[in-house]
């Protein structure tokens, strides 16, 4: 499940480490600059399309809930919010110890996506 990496430089020049965690900083918008930047290296990538598939779809739910009344603005309080914020902090933190830490669908999904 999880593969540990180590700090070799990317093609921006930031260790391996820190660009994967830094795809995750802004949700899928770094995702999708990381997999621009770095058209190399498979460690960086994968977290980047893994930001860019869980986050993506977490924004598409926190938009799509809005549109119920009060129903779906309560579960976006207390299920999307929360959610993104301990699945950013943990997969930021994961990426950052170098581990190739994979979500059950988006990190499938984005590991096929990088080959």
């Amino acid at each position: 499940m999880a593969d540990v990496q180590g700090t070799e430089k990317t093609a921006s020049g930031l260790d391996e480490n820190v660009a994967a965690a830094l795809a995750y900083s802004l949700g899928w918008i770094t995702g999708i600059v990381f997999l621009m930047k770095e058209p190399t290296n498979r460690f960086v990538r994968f977290h980047a399309m893994q930001s860019t598939i869980a986050f993506g779809a977490l924004s598409v739910a926190f938009v799509l809930l809005q549109s119920i009344p009060i129903l779906g603005m309560l579960i976006t309080v207390f299920l999307v919010i929360p959610l993104s914020a301990v699945l950013w902090l943990v997969l930021m933190f994961k990426a950052y110890q170098g581990e190739k830490f994979k979500l059950p669908i988006a990190g499938d999904m984005a590991e096929q996506r990088i080959l």
